[in-house]
This record gives C-alpha cells, sequence and structure tokens, in this order.
C-alpha cells in the first residue's frame, strides 16, 4: 500500500505536525488525515520527488508587472475556487498552486503564489493572507482564521464566497442606482448647454436685424445664453471647486457625519442608500458571528468595513452597550439609519439566541426591498425627464419665438390696415 507524507495542523495543539499515514490513494489519505481530527497542509506521496510547485516557480521571477490593480470579483472568484477545492479534500497547498496557476500574470497572481509558499513553510492560511491586506481584508482573514480553529475551512470559505457574492450584487445595485440619475441629468445638461450656447445667439442675430422690441422673458433667456458662451469657464471652475471642497469636507469626521446623513435623507436615493447600508451592516455581521467569531471582534471588524459614517457611529454605540452588558437594539434605535422593524427583528434575535440567523435574514429581506427601491427608482426617472426636459425646451421656445409672434401679429394690421 502506497506511503503518503504529510503536513498537517492539529487543531488541539495549534501546531503543524508531520507524519506519514498509508492509503490506497492521496484522497484516502486526506480523509483518514481529517479522521484523525488534523487539517491537511500538504499530502503526497513519500516515494515521488519533490519538485518545483507553482506556487514557487511563480513566485521566482518576483512581482510581475503587468495584471493592474486587484479587482473584489478577482477575490470572490479566487474564494468560490477555493471553496469547492478544499470541499472535494484537496490540500490546502495544492489548492492554491492549481488556483495560483489559474490566474494571468500580475498582482494577484503573486500574492497567491507568496500565500502558498509561506502556507508550505508552516504558516496557517489566515496568517499567510493577512499579510496581504489589500488583497484580503480583516474580514476575510478572520472568517478564515474562524475556519481553521473550527476545523471548517471548506464551509467557512463557502459562506464567504456567498457573503461576497451577495455584496457584490448589492453595491452594484447601489452604485448604477446613483450612476443612472447623474448619467440622466448630464445629458440633459448636455442638451440645454448646446441650445443655449449654439442655438440662441443665431436667434440673437435674428431679433438685432430684424430690429424686434424683446419681451422680458426674451431678454432674460438671451443674458443667460451670453454669459454662458463668455463665462463658461467660470462655471467649470466652481463645479471643480465644489467637487473638491465636498471631498475635502468629507474627510473631516464631522463633514463625513453631515454628508452620509444628508444622502440617508435625500429622496428616493437617500430610501436606496439606507437600506443598502442596513443590508450590509446585518450580512457582514450575522457570516462574522455565525462563523464563530467573538461578537465584541465582529462588531469591530464589521465597523472596519462599513463605509457609511452614520452606520460606523451606530455599531461604536453598540459595541460600548454590549461591552457594558446591554442590549444591542438601544443604540441601533437611537442611530436613525435602522427603522423599527430592523431593531424589533434583532431584539427577537437576541432574546431566542438566534441573533447570527436574524441578523442573515434581516439582510436577505433589505436585499430585496434595495432591488425593489432600485427598481421604482428607475421607473420614476423616466417621467421626471419628460417633464424637465419638455419644461426646459418648452420654456426656451417660449422665450424665442413670442418676439416672432409679436412681429407677425403687427405686420398682419398693418397689411389688414
Amino acid at each position: 500500500m502506497p506511503v503518503f507524507q504529510f503536513k498537517a495542523h492539529d487543531k488541539r495543539s495549534n501546531k503543524e505536525i508531520t507524519d506519514t499515514i498509508e492509503a490506497v490513494s492521496q484522497v484516502e489519505a486526506i480523509a483518514a488525515i481529517k479522521r484523525q481530527g488534523f487539517l491537511p497542509i500538504e499530502v503526497k506521496e513519500a516515494r515521488a520527488k519533490a519538485g518545483k510547485s507553482g506556487a514557487a516557480a511563480a513566485g521566482k521571477g518576483g512581482m510581475s508587472l503587468g495584471g493592474g490593480g486587484i479587482k473584489p470579483k478577482q477575490v470572490t472568484l479566487f474564494t468560490r475556487q477555493l471553496s469547492t477545492l478544499q470541499d472535494a479534500g484537496l490540500p490546502i497547498v495544492q489548492s492554491l498552486q492549481i488556483l495560483s496557476d489559474m490566474q494571468r500574470p500580475g498582482k494577484f497572481k503573486q500574492s497567491i503564489a507568496t500565500v502558498t509558499d509561506d502556507v508550505q513553510s508552516g504558516t496557517m492560511l489566515s496568517e499567510a493572507m493577512s499579510r496581504h491586506p489589500k488583497v484580503w481584508d480583516k474580514l476575510y482573514t478572520n472568517l478564515v482564521k474562524a475556519g481553521e480553529t473550527a476545523g471548517a475551512l471548506d464551509i467557512i470559505l463557502r459562506r464567504l464566497a456567498e457573503f461576497r457574492e451577495k455584496a457584490e450584487r448589492l453595491r452594484k445595485k447601489v452604485v448604477g442606482a446613483l450612476i443612472y440619475p447623474a448619467a440622466v441629468m448630464t445629458i440633459a445638461g448636455a442638451i440645454l448647454t448646446f441650445i443655449m450656447v449654439f442655438i440662441v445667439p443665431k436667434f440673437e442675430q435674428i431679433f438685432k436685424e430684424l430690429g424686434i422690441a424683446l419681451p422680458g422673458i426674451t431678454e432674460f433667456l438671451i443674458d443667460f445664453s451670453r454669459f454662458m458662451a463668455t463665462y463658461w469657464w467660470v462655471l467649470l471652475i466652481a463645479i471643480v471647486l465644489l467637487i473638491v471642497g465636498i471631498r475635502i469636507f468629507r474627510q473631516t469626521e464631522k463633514g463625513a457625519n453631515f454628508i452620509d446623513r444628508a444622502a440617508m435623507r435625500m429622496p428616493v436615493l437617500g430610501n436606496i442608500i439606507k437600506k443598502s447600508s442596513v443590508a450590509r451592516f446585518t450580512r457582514t455581521l450575522g457570516t462574522l458571528v455565525t462563523s464563530g467569531v467573538g461578537f465584541l471582534d465582529a462588531l469591530d471588524i464589521t465597523k472596519a468595513a462599513t463605509p457609511n459614517v452614520v452606520v460606523r457611529n451606530a455599531i461604536q454605540s453598540v459595541r460600548d452597550s454590549v461591552k457594558e452588558g446591554e442590549t444591542i437594539n438601544e443604540p441601533l434605535k437611537r442611530s436613525g439609519v435602522f427603522d423599527d422593524i430592523v431593531v424589533n427583528m434583532i431584539k427577537v434575535g437576541e432574546e431566542t439566541g438566534e441573533l447570527d440567523k436574524m441578523l442573515i435574514k434581516i439582510a436577505d429581506t433589505y436585499d430585496e426591498e434595495v432591488d425593489a427601491a432600485v427598481a421604482a427608482m428607475m421607473a420614476l426617472m423616466e417621467p421626471l425627464l419628460i417633464v424637465f426636459m419638455g419644461g426646459a425646451v418648452g420654456f426656451i421656445v417660449i422665450a424665442l419665438f413670442m418676439p416672432l409672434i409679436k412681429l407677425i401679429e403687427q405686420l398682419g394690421a398693418q397689411t389688414g390696415g
């Protein structure tokens, strides 16, 4: 019977061990190692010569210049694939080598290769990943650590992949909801600017040649057209300064709190931002707690992963409350972000001892509500755009044709006289 050499993590002593085991195949060897209560890191037949691993070969040449930045969806796909390989029973080193070989040359491939080498040298996967915080953040590495400690890395990776996939879908919905009105208003603004800068001056020239007395509405339109044509650069500078000013203001604690709170109070969009913030918070915290991360640590990680300052402050209040032995629902209620339904569901979860399940249930519910809110906003934007464009173009047409109508009336009166 073949003999297999293996490296594994002993969950009881929290140390790495090296030993041999007899088995019919590598898969059987891995299963036997797991039955002994060990987490396989590397398993290979004793007679086989140790060659260069794919990870080592990939890492030999140093950091690749290609590839650019690492996209979140790359990490999500990697997590899903690693989960599948672990579920199939492959050792973690072999799984990482396979995934490293699958990547295109770039920073992500190099990061996986480095992690593979570290794990092969005896470092825990979570610790190896934590050395690359720009790729695997604190939330990610803490979940992996929880999986390693519990001996359920495959389950945690699957849960982490699902979490990232749902978070990515939610992010795309919110970004789409923010981009759509901005794109619509930009197109509308471009059309109106074209009319004001190129069309209105031609009518002004016609009016001068005809010597027509202009009504107040037409004079206002022409004056505004001249201002835009002459001082367009002033408007451009003002817009740039406004954007820069908002960014600088948001870097302060008060500024970020004011802007995030104002964003959540906006009509239509504010509702989407608020619901998505609740979904993100509950799903992150629920995933961490379900995976065995301590509640206070889970709150710290969730706070660090939350971009909205108002929600971050609410999480800090919850942490302070829990640390003093109080409930978490009151600080959430005071924040103004979480409505009564969410607060009451969390309260029920606390009382029944199923807070983790309740948090995931809230996240799923609010994901659906974000879908509905985005669809409603898209449906509302079209008639609003028609009304806005119709009103603006109608005003311009009336202002330009009023002098011509008066001229026609005067000519008709003279001809009739």
